[in-house]
C-alpha cells in the first residue's frame, strides 16, 4: 500500500489505514441511521418473542451444522497429515 506521498508503508501501516478507513464508514453509517448504524426495517408484524426465539433457534442450528463442517474439515486435515 502507498502512502499519499508515495511512499511505500509497512504491514502495521496498512492495518491501521484500514482500521481508519473502516472507521470512516462506520461514523457515517450511524449518523445516516436513526437506529445507530443499523439499517432501517420495517415492520414485518412478527412478535419480537416469537421472532427471537425462531432466529435463536436458528442460530443454533447454524451453530451446530458449523461444529459438524469443522470437525470435518479437521479430520480431512488430519488424514492429510496435519493436526490442528
Amino acid at each position: 500500500m502507498k502512502s499519499a506521498n508515495g511512499a511505500t508503508l509497512g504491514f502495521e501501516q496498512t492495518l491501521w489505514q484500514g482500521k481508519e478507513d473502516w472507521l470512516k464508514r462506520s461514523e457515517a453509517e450511524t449518523c445516516l441511521s436513526p437506529q445507530f448504524g443499523a439499517p432501517p426495517t420495517e415492520d414485518d408484524g412478527e412478535p419480537f418473542e416469537e421472532k427471537m426465539a425462531r432466529l435463536t433457534k436458528e442460530l443454533s442450528a447454524q451453530f451446530a451444522e458449523s461444529k459438524k463442517l469443522e470437525e470435518e474439515i479437521r479430520k480431512n486435515l488430519k488424514g492429510l497429515g496435519f493436526d490442528v
